[in-house]
């Protein structure tokens, strides 16, 4: 017996649908708050440095745009958060 089915990569545009928010938007702001809330409110700055960390896989701008397409600011923003973090974590080592 032969079942046919189809898998998520084929399925068609039409029946995917699209959230009404971006949902990456959210949590890019959720998590980058949550390190926030760490860092002053917290005993243990590691974890707002994960958590700003985390953050940057929620990319809060159109994530199928590639980052060389991108206006400068949002290549700025995200390059000083990278550079926030690395700061960090050099911080914490050191």
């Amino acid at each position: 017996m032969t079942t046919s089915h189809t898998s998520p990569d084929t399925a068609s545009p039409e029946k995917m649908k699209a959230l009404p928010f971006n949902i990456n938007k959210f949590l890019y702001v959720a998590f980058t708050s949550m390190a926030v809330l760490y860092w002053f409110f917290g005993s243990d700055k590691s974890h707002a440095i994960s958590q700003l960390g985390i953050a940057l896989i929620f990319d809060p701008f159109n994530p199928g745009q590639p980052f060389g397409q991108r206006p400068k600011y949002q290549k700025v923003w995200l390059m000083v958060h990278v550079g926030l973090v690395l700061t960090g974590f050099l911080w914490l080592i050191f």
